[in-house]
């Protein structure tokens, strides 16, 4: 690190404060004007323009923690997620998307994409040879999501990232699951970077929003299109997100932490099939995870053997909460065949590998001891032999 450039935790607190010269508080001011002044002002701050001061700033947090030029903010993670496809794509464009990704990310390119005249291609596999092999010569956006959602595979980022450059692809990957804290795509050749920014960004289950960022002339077309579509984030939740924000290192590190603990010690668990997690040796793409991840972040999934009910294993947790979403900092787990992955098929689920066993599990902060006590006392009670 050289002398000049912020360490994470400095710009987890400092970096993206709105200054408070009147009064000069130890926070930023939460400014709730809907209407500034616009003679001699450039920009022109209006809400939906992304650019209050509030979301401004902001703004610059996310950009500095993902090495990027530049960062906006956005009233959900689809929003953001969508916001980035359609500025990319337009009728007769085609998309390389990476088979296995988020439900609701799958469901918007299905549902929608046909309606705007953009044509796409699932990748048979995470293989970079396997991106290549669906790019067209009409090929605009390699859509990517590393570590995924909700098996925890991982694509050679810079290997897809050099394809893409090759053959002047854009890309974009959504760093959701791991965060800039143990992972930074941009600095392995990816374009765009999005967050779903209700999970880690927000750390405490109560902020819903989304962020991405890349340089200033990707971000300032992304912000033409948003500008028109809405989407922007409420400047009260955008200064709860600053403050959520500023422990944003500490609570990874501490919940990363957690989760390799408790995958070594589901992998030994004669009830549990399979543990996805790439800080397990056993991990097919262990490796590669060393190379491009600081830490291979705080979130698993697991595969009970079929003897066991996974509703009932749900239902007997006493402290961890069965519970949609992830990443705050109570340990909550959920069926993805019920929840982030029920609007797909069941073949489409099969055929991802997520069957009605798989279990994602978001680690929290809580004491080690006391989660593996409340996973094998719900074992115990989902026992149906």
């Amino acid at each position: 690190m050289s002398k000049n450039k912020l360490g994470e935790r400095t710009i987890c607190t400092h970096t993206g404060a709105v200054d408070d010269p009147v009064f000069n508080g130890a926070v930023s001011p939460v400014y709730m004007s809907t209407s500034y002044n616009f003679l001699d002002q450039d920009p022109k701050r209006y809400p939906r323009y992304f650019n209050t001061p509030n979301q401004e700033f902001l703004g610059k947090k996310v950009a500095a923690l993902e090495e990027a030029e530049a960062g906006m903010l956005f009233s959900s993670g689809m929003a953001a997620i969508s916001a980035v496809m359609l500025t990319l794509l337009k009728s007769g464009d085609h998309a390389v998307i990476q088979n296995d990704i988020y439900g609701g990310t799958r469901n918007f390119i299905e549902a929608h994409f046909n309606s705007y005249g953009i044509a796409y291609t699932f990748t048979k596999d995470l293989s970079a040879n396997s991106f290549e092999a669906c790019v067209q010569d009409n090929t605009k956006l390699i859509y990517l999501e590393s570590p995924s959602n909700p098996l925890l595979k991982l694509v050679d980022l810079f290997a897809v990232a050099k394809l893409a450059k090759s053959k002047q692809i854009t890309t974009a990957i959504d760093n959701t699951f791991a965060t800039p804290i143990v992972q930074k795509p941009i600095t392995l050749g990816v374009d765009i970077v999005i967050h779903s920014a209700t999970k880690y960004f927000g750390g405490h289950s109560d902020i819903s929003a989304g962020a991405v960022a890349a340089s200033k002339d990707i971000m300032g077309k992304i912000w033409n299109l948003a500008k028109d579509f809405g989407g922007n984030l409420s400047d009260q939740t955008v200064w709860l997100l600053e403050r959520s924000m500023k422990t944003l290192a500490i609570r990874v590190r501490a919940q990363q932490k957690n989760a390799k603990k408790i995958a070594r010690f589901l992998e030994k668990h004669p009830a549990v099939k399979k543990v996805y997690y790439p800080g397990l040796v056993s991990h097919e793409q262990h490796q590669l995870a060393k190379i491009q991840m600081k830490g291979f972040g705080a979130m698993l999934s697991f595969e009970l053997s079929k003897e066991y009910d996974t509703v009932l294993f749900l239902k007997s947790l006493q402290l961890i909460k069965p519970s949609m979403s992830l990443a705050g900092v109570e340990s909550t787990m959920i069926l993805p065949a019920l929840t982030s992955h029920a609007l797909l098929s069941e073949s489409d689920r099969l055929a991802q590998g997520i069957s009605s066993q798989l279990i994602r599990f978001s680690l929290g902060i809580e004491s080690k001891k006391d989660l593996i006590h409340d996973i094998e006392r719900a074992i115990d009670c989902s026992n149906q032999k």
